[in-house]
């Protein structure tokens, strides 16, 4: 079972191919094809290569799926006996994206 560990958007993620992933927003059209170059381990049928910090020459290609807003979050401020109250909310941008290959 091959699989790799990203960086993207500050976060990491664990993915294989075929697999499907919703990352933070990629300025890519949706159908493009582009690849990820921070690749921090790659597992290929149990041998493991670890970058310090990142691979060198290993990368992830990846088809952009779609893009979308999570759910919404909502935050209520509040304090008690001054009538303070205040709503705010906010949805994420996300961009959904198929890995098709793990080079390297």
């Amino acid at each position: 079972m091959t699989y790799v560990v990203l960086e993207t958007g500050g976060k990491q993620y664990r993915c294989q191919p075929g697999g499907v992933l919703k990352v933070e927003k990629l300025p890519y059209e949706e159908g493009e094809v582009f690849e990820f170059d921070k690749v921090l381990l790659v597992n290929r049928d149990g041998v493991v290569r670890v970058g310090r910090p990142y691979l060198e020459g290993a990368s992830v290609k990846a088809k952009v799926l779609s893009h979308g807003k999570h759910d919404k979050v909502l935050v209520f401020k509040f304090k008690r006996k001054k009538n303070y109250r205040r709503n705010k909310s906010h949805r994420q941008p996300y961009t959904e994206v198929e890995i098709l290959e793990v080079n390297g």
